[in-house]
């Protein structure tokens, strides 16, 4: 079974992108194994633990799920740590002696601690369109979101069918911390999954659940930090909302966005961009791959 489990949690591992959070929990768990034991059982300690004992399971299934790990990098870490040093079979308080499972209750308890609370229950209010086929859902929110530029949010939409994507979906925050509403950014394609499908169809009025907030894709604690944004198409929401928070906060920064479309139409928010370029200096160099060059775009630099 060791195969099927190994080749089955690196999928997982992949899909989550959770490699720091099995990590850590592997080397504390070994470490703690290791420096609880004889050294002269050494080697029969890491056969029955990697052959015998739950850690593989435990650590690809068990602990790298999203609804109670920790949302963020250095937190989830420590979560990992905690739950490993636990996870140790002779690891005790007095008399009591912790499971598998009285670790991971430990880790869920300092998760639930540290991560951010509530779901929330969005409603439509218009959706605007940004670039050919790529659309903002702009959503209000009975209490505030607080969050930062470039976090992202787990979303969750009841379907009349599902697909093997099933109901649920990480999308950037594409709005700022500054603005009022709570904005989606979205690219549709002509076989798009249920979740997307269902989207479309929504009226304003109409509500979606949001939770988990997370990401540590944010600006630099420093503000002289020089930085290039890379974006694509509408891979660009997190830069959106960086710019957006930026020119309503008048902080200038030492930035160049970098962005690449595959045609013009392709280019969504010009309109920030262009913001950005007049009131903070912030330049954009365009690449177009095909059709006529971006050069006429107002307020930003071009190359074709």
């Amino acid at each position: 079974m060791l195969p099927v489990v190994l080749a089955g949690g690196i999928l997982i591992v992949r899909k989550l992108r959770r490699l720091d959070l099995v990590a850590t929990f592997g080397v504390v768990a070994l470490a703690t194994i290791l420096a609880t034991t004889e050294p002269s059982q050494y080697a029969t300690a890491l056969t029955e633990t990697l052959g015998s004992s739950p850690l593989l399971f435990f650590a690809f299934v068990m602990l790298t799920e999203p609804l109670t790990a920790p949302t963020t990098r250095w937190p989830r870490i420590a979560f990992a740590a905690i739950v490993g040093f636990l996870f140790a079979p002779n690891i005790h308080v007095g008399s009591l002696y912790f499971t598998p499972e009285l670790a991971l209750l430990t880790g869920n308890l300092f998760a639930y601690a540290v991560s951010p609370k509530g779901r929330f229950v969005l409603t439509l209010e218009r959706i605007e369109q940004s670039a050919v086929d790529s659309y903002d859902f702009i959503f209000s929110s009975p209490r505030k979101l607080a969050f930062q530029a470039g976090q992202y949010l787990e979303w969750t939409l009841g379907l009349d069918r599902s697909d093997n994507r099933g109901n649920r979906r990480y999308f950037t925050v594409a709005s700022a911390p500054t603005e009022q509403s709570i904005r989606l950014g979205v690219k549709f394609y002509p076989q798009s999954s249920a979740f997307k499908q269902m989207l479309g169809t929504m009226k304003p009025g109409s509500t979606i659940h949001a939770s988990q907030l997370a990401g540590d894709f944010t600006l630099p604690a420093n503000p002289e930090t020089k930085i290039a944004f890379l974006a694509g198409g509408i891979g660009i929401t997190p830069f959106r909302s960086m710019l957006q928070y930026l020119i309503d906060s008048r902080e200038k920064r030492p930035i160049v966005v970098l962005y690449g479309a595959e045609t013009r139409q392709d280019i969504a928010y010009r309109d920030v961009l262009g913001e950005a370029r007049r009131e903070l200096g912030i330049r954009t160099v365009f690449a177009v791959a095909r059709g006529p060059s971006a050069a006429s775009i107002p307020a930003t630099s071009t190359r074709a």
